[in-house]
């Protein structure tokens, strides 16, 4: 009987084995630590490509905005430039051309807060306005009636800084004798892109002479003008030499939209949308933020 039983007792051994069930923890465990790394891998590969992919965009975009401020550029110089604009010689092509190269530029505008940019202080020149802005209004009231061999608006230049504005004509009579009209604004921030702009002051300054740049048939004439003026009273001689000031304040206002701001060029639009282009002549000395708007 003992002996039937010890038969019936399986051949099975009972030492332990490593050996482990794929449905085990252990190896759920470690399949799951697999999986987690191959997903990490494919995570940190698509991060890299898409670092690469924006790193190539921004390139690329950096590249097209040079390219279109390039193409402005050349633009107004195909156009004639300022003295072609003020005298109202650019043709309905040239302005066309150049007002499609305005907008191409300020799509690709880099500054999103161009209101209170440091990078709006400075010196800026003026290369292209349309037909509402006071700056063409004002040439043509002083100088559009006056023939281009006796007068012409050389240059108009502003110099922004503190929240305040002073443009500059640059007129020149007979070839020789140089006046400036001096134009003092204030700028207020009222948003982001848009600003007011006042008008507070109108200065024109004493003209200078080149003597040696005078006309010979006109040298009698400019030395009795001469004379006739050291012979007035002090107090007429004086505010004549200084240059007569004209208040503007309250007379009149614009607002203003800031569309295009870079370290090179500043472009704005008045209410009818017509454009303003300034390229940068200098920078503003020590430029600081100017304060946040308030809504």
């Amino acid at each position: 009987m003992a002996t039937s039983l010890q038969n019936l007792v399986p051949p099975f051994s009972c030492r332990r084995t490593t050996y482990t069930s794929p449905c085990t923890p252990i190896a759920i465990f470690r399949g799951g630590r697999r999986r987690n790394a191959r997903k990490m891998l494919r995570v940190c590969g698509a991060m890299v490509e898409k670092t690469v992919q924006g790193a190539s965009s921004t390139f690329a975009k950096e590249m097209e905005r040079l390219s279109a401020k390039e193409s402005l550029l050349l633009a107004f110089k195909d156009a004639g430039g300022f003295e072609a604009l003020v005298t109202g010689k650019t043709t309905d092509v040239q302005c066309i051309d150049v007002n499609e190269r305005i907008i191409s530029l300020e799509k690709l505008n880099p500054t999103p807060r161009p209101s209170t940019s440091p990078n709006l202080e400075g010196r800026w020149n003026f290369e292209w306005f349309g037909a509402g802005s006071p700056v063409l209004l004002l040439a043509k009231i002083f100088f559009g009636r006056i023939p281009p061999t006796l007068a012409n608006l050389s240059k108009m230049d502003v110099l922004i800084k503190d929240g305040c504005g002073t443009a500059t004509a640059q007129v020149k009579i007979l070839n020789s004798i140089e006046n400036k009209f001096i134009i003092s604004t204030k700028y207020s921030v009222e948003g982001p892109l848009r600003m007011k702009e006042e008008y507070v002051e109108g200065e024109f300054e004493s003209p200078k002479v080149d003597e040696e740049a005078v006309p010979e048939q006109l040298r009698g004439a400019f030395g009795q003008a001469f004379n006739t003026l050291q012979q007035l009273p002090v107090p007429i001689r004086d505010a004549v030499s200084s240059g007569m000031k004209v208040p503007l304040s309250g007379t009149f206002q614009r607002l203003i939209l800031i569309s295009y701001l870079d370290d090179e060029i500043l472009i704005i639009r008045n209410t009818a949308g017509e454009p303003e282009v300034l390229t940068r002549l200098e920078a503003g000395p020590d430029p600081q933020n100017i304060t946040e708007y308030e809504s």
